[in-house]
């Protein structure tokens, strides 16, 4: 037997909330010719992985995550490492507000050497470092 309209309405209303998407909104001036999305980390790794980028685009932070701007599509065949999260088009959860922006007009953090900082920050082995097994 299958639940009625009223018993879903009434499951729906009790979820609890989730915070809608937001768009990063680059700084006014500058481009984004290859797209954009972010990456994200637990605020506490932040600090960790900006000391270890030889340069930084656009850098947000809420409550909980630092995200870097990066060209869409830099989760093409490259797993990023937990506890990262990837956000196409640079949709994200809450409201985030701009702590770095880089001078010239683009946005963005490099995403291979922001991959292998996240991957020391996290003890994550790169991906195409990892034995293949047959």
């Amino acid at each position: 037997m299958g639940m009625g309209m009223d018993t879903l309405v009434r499951l729906q209303r009790r979820r609890p909330g989730v915070q809608p998407l937001h768009r990063l909104q680059v700084p006014e001036g500058m481009t984004v010719p290859l797209g954009c999305d972010a990456v994200g980390v637990p605020d506490r790794l932040g600090p960790h992985v900006v000391s270890r980028l030889p340069r930084l685009g656009c850098v947000y932070a809420d409550d909980a995550y630092w995200w870097w701007i990066v060209p869409s599509d830099s989760d093409y065949a490259l797993p990023w490492p937990a506890p990262a999260q990837y956000a196409p088009g640079a949709l994200v959860r809450g409201t985030a507000r701009l702590i770095h922006r880089p001078g010239g007009s683009a946005p963005y953090t490099p995403p291979i050497p922001l991959y292998l900082a996240l991957c020391r920050a996290t003890g994550t082995t790169p991906d195409w470092s990892r034995t293949i097994t047959a």
